[in-house]
């Protein structure tokens, strides 16, 4: 008889086989489980943007970093409650339940009706979220100056059409006050309400000095972009003559109520220091290498056991399916080292995607897990005693994802939520999106005009290509 595998600690412990689901631990009768599967907990998604349309779908092919973010201007207007929905339901059919949203909006005045919506949509499928809300005073179009160094770049026309679009930030304390608005209203055992600087390269000292104060003061935990790409590194070596590190540090912004993003460009001093204060880093491959920001020195991490990374798809997966256990497998690859003795374990991945990233996402104690029709995935196997972490991570791919039970929800069941109907979903908003497109057509020369110039803005600096 086929039996039912159970995988409580991949890489850390064997599975425990049953023969029935009613002989698995109570918390495990939620499931819908069938001889030959595996339970396993499940994954956390601990950085992304939520992206119903996804960036290549509006038109912003992959390049550098910089060069690739006047692109997402094109993003079509839509639903934000529809956009979330298509997001977190592709997720959740991949066997995800739990994911860090770093909502995408810089218009404060809307920040709170568009977070309810986000999180309404993350009930709605049955996941777990922890919303990174948005906090940036700095423009986010050209580092050392904002727009105004891009205008030799540009035409005279260009920069007309640009100029009026520069948007203000507003003050502080109101970013602030709409953070902690959301959070009262939308708190909940399965949603985490946290503050969302961009990236220092985006925020005044004045903005990093009160957010790490407000985190203090309401115990609220922080997750923000880090030193991703090579311009970032050498822009902010000049801001911050002490390291944008040892920076934060100074103010109090290091603790282990933060989660960085990225961190391609850190330096060993640094991992040493974010580890000595409890940072969690939050390692993306398939982002990075598609925005050609590098790799995160992950290997080195492992060698000192420390500091604890966790993985993000970022929105940018490998096949841009928004499948983590490919991103897992990825990861597990780059980092394996040269030498007869593997550099990053299969315990060390496991670890990371469970474990850290529901630290993350503040939900440690979570329970939820994900069924995989194990039988599949080794129906050619001619031994059935292979160590099921590395086979998760050789073999393992979003179309194997059988179920998904999120705080004792059936959320997915057969690859098809149980909640919301996923197809009818992302049809209105694809409607919703090709309604835009005729502004879309009207912008999409100024936004490439806006790209080259970019290009041409960081070019221009000594030392970068």
């Amino acid at each position: 008889m086929k039996t039912i595998r159970l995988l409580k600690c991949p890489g850390y412990d064997p599975a425990m086989r049953f023969d029935r689901l009613t002989d698995l631990p109570l918390q495990f009768n939620a499931a819908t489980a069938l001889p030959g599967d595996l339970i396993l907990p499940s994954p956390v998604n601990a950085h992304d943007h939520g992206y119903g349309i996804r960036t290549l779908d509006f038109g912003a092919v992959d390049d550098g970093l910089e060069v690739w973010i006047p692109g997402l201007r094109l993003r079509p207007r839509t639903d934000p409650y529809l956009e979330a929905l298509v997001a977190f339901g592709r997720l959740a059919k991949t066997g995800v339940g739990a994911t860090m949203h770093c909502h995408n909006s810089l218009n404060v005045d809307r920040l709170v009706d568009e977070a309810s919506a986000v999180i309404r949509a993350a009930n709605d499928i049955g996941i777990r979220i922890a919303l990174s809300c948005p906090l940036l005073d700095h423009d986010a179009w050209a580092y050392d100056g904002g727009p105004q160094r891009l205008k030799p770049f540009l035409s005279t026309g260009d920069w007309q059409a640009l100029e009026p679009t520069i948007p203000a930030y507003a003050p502080i304390p109101t970013q602030l006050a709409a953070v902690e608005a959301i959070a009262a209203v939308n708190t909940s055992p399965l949603v985490d309400v946290q503050y969302g600087p961009i990236g220092p390269q985006w925020c005044s000292n004045a903005l990093l000095e009160a957010i790490a104060e407000a985190s203090a003061h309401h115990n609220r935990r922080i997750h923000m972009h880090l030193l991703e790409s090579p311009r970032q590194r050498l822009w902010l070596d000049r801001r911050f003559r002490e390291g944008v590190v040892n920076y934060l540090d100074k103010i109090g912004f290091l603790s282990p109520r933060l989660a960085i993003a990225h961190g391609v460009q850190l330096r060993p001093d640094e991992l040493e220091l974010l580890a000595e204060r409890g940072v969690q880093l939050v390692s993306n491959p398939s982002a990075n290498l598609r925005l050609r920001s590098g790799i995160a020195p992950i290997a080195s991490m492992t060698e000192l056991g420390r500091p604890a990374f966790a993985i993000g798809l970022d929105g940018t997966g490998l096949d841009d399916d928004q499948d983590l256990w490919r991103e897992m497998r990825l990861l597990y690859l780059l980092h394996g080292g040269r030498n007869l003795t593997r550099q990053l374990t299969a315990e060390n991945v496991f670890h990371a995607a469970i474990r850290v990233g529901r630290q993350v996402i503040n939900a440690k104690n979570a329970e939820d897990f994900t069924i995989i029709d194990y039988k599949a995935l080794i129906a050619d196997a001619l031994f059935d005693d292979v160590d099921k972490a590395e086979v998760l991570l050789t073999r393992m791919s979003a179309q194997y994802a059988r179920g998904l039970v999120v705080a004792g929800r059936e959320v997915m069941r057969g690859g098809e939520l149980t909640g919301v109907d996923f197809d009818a979903a992302l049809a209105e908003l694809l409607a919703q999106a090709r309604a835009d497109l005729p502004r879309l057509e009207r912008q999409r020369p100024l936004v490439n005009a806006l790209s080259e110039a970019t290009r041409a803005y960081y070019a221009s600096w000594p030392g970068i290509s």
